[in-house]
């Protein structure tokens, strides 16, 4: 379903307007328009968590997806059409359509609260979680928080124990410029730090993830929310230890997925190792031609790698 088309300055944005782009880049059927809607989960009072849901109103979602910092739930259309199945992809608290978090937008265990707030409401019975560096952490968090929620998790290209160096170009990236004095220098900046990508892809990705201000300037959309986080919050935010998540990665009882991209990886041989020793069932998949967002450079792989974890043998 169509949303309204909202105009930030000159340039119009209709959030539910490109998804034949994403089709037509990757040779995908697009009879038509997906049904997708944005719902808003209200977590505590006066703070809500936006998802957008995939499928016709009443259908079961199958799926939950969480994106990377950074990011949003966009970040997951092409992979959505290409499984074709009812899910949902969540705005992380501080990122998209949400609200900021009570710790900041990168607090892994309130984003697991979070989390488990949205997908009781909105996705029960999902079959499966996948998650996305911060998404994955957040989600690893999540199978503590309500391990009732999560029958089986797919992490992208994320373990705990992430060291400065391995995340240094996504850091590098994100601590950028806070605000472009027009389009186009935004976009020359993305495509410099995404090189395998394509310009459109980039373009589409920008125009979910960032805003027009009236003087014609953009800002990243997940930016607006550090005015209005406590300093506290700030701090704690910028400086993340995500260590101790490998005691919550030994308690995890269900089938468990890895990810990795093979062209570039901020998951280094030790943590994979690491990984191997806490939970000697995992599944590890490489992914040629993939760096971190797998789900943007490979989507399509990624999608048969979901599909065949979650579903096969299941339908």
């Amino acid at each position: 379903m169509h949303g309204p088309i909202l105009c930030t300055g000159v340039m119009p944005y209709d959030e539910f307007g490109l998804f034949h782009e994403n089709a037509a880049e990757y040779d995908l059927p697009y009879p038509g328009p997906p049904d997708v809607r944005r719902v808003d989960v209200e977590v505590e009072p006066g703070r809500k968590v936006s998802s957008l849901v995939w499928g016709t109103q009443g259908t079961e979602p199958e799926l939950v997806l969480v994106h990377g910092g950074a990011q949003n739930a966009h970040t997951w259309d092409t992979v959505a059409l290409a499984l074709g199945r009812p899910l949902i992809a969540i705005d992380l608290p501080g990122h998209g359509h949400s609200d900021g978090g009570p710790n900041g937008s990168i607090s892994v265990r309130t984003n697991g609260e979070d989390l488990a707030a949205v997908i009781r409401e909105l996705a029960p019975n999902a079959t499966g979680v996948v998650g996305m560096s911060l998404g994955g952490l957040s989600t690893i968090a999540l199978t503590t928080a309500a391990p009732e929620l999560v029958r089986a998790l797919a992490l992208i290209d994320v373990t705990p124990g992430i060291s400065k160096e391995a995340s240094a170009p996504i850091t590098n990236f994100i601590n950028g410029p806070e605000s472009f004095p027009n389009f186009d220098e935004l976009l020359t900046r993305t495509v410099e730090h995404n090189p395998g990508r394509s310009e459109s892809s980039l373009r589409r990705g920008i125009l979910h993830n960032a805003l027009q201000r009236e003087d014609g300037s953009w800002v990243w959309r997940y930016a607006r929310f550090r005015s209005t986080e406590s300093a506290q919050a700030q701090a704690q935010s910028q400086q993340p230890d995500f260590g101790n998540l490998w005691d919550d990665v030994s308690n995890i009882k269900v089938p468990l997925l890895l990810v990795r991209g093979l062209a570039w990886s901020v998951v280094e041989d030790a943590n994979l190792e690491e990984l191997h020793r806490r939970q000697p069932g995992v599944k590890v998949i490489g992914v040629e031609g993939a760096g971190h967002s797998i789900q943007g450079d490979r989507p399509l792989e990624l999608a048969d790698i979901l599909e065949d974890f979650f579903f096969a043998g299941r339908d």
